[in-house]
């Protein structure tokens, strides 16, 4: 059985490195923790900081 991969998704997200892949990890963590905490938490800036981190995989996939 052949597995068909997601190309639309492949575009979106550049291949991550270890060191990006741990750091994606530990703010969607903490998302989850203040997601517990109430859905009225601010998580804008822990959105901004992910999204950061894959910017900058974007731009080291274009070189």
């Amino acid at each position: 059985m052949a597995s068909s991969k997601n190309t639309e998704n492949e575009q979106k997200t550049p291949p991550l490195t270890a060191g990006e892949k741990v750091q994606v990890g530990w703010y969607v963590a903490r998302m989850c923790k203040r997601g517990i905490a109430g859905e009225g938490v601010y998580q804008g800036d822990l959105e901004a900081k992910v999204e950061r981190v894959i910017d900058r995989a974007r731009k080291r996939a274009a070189k």
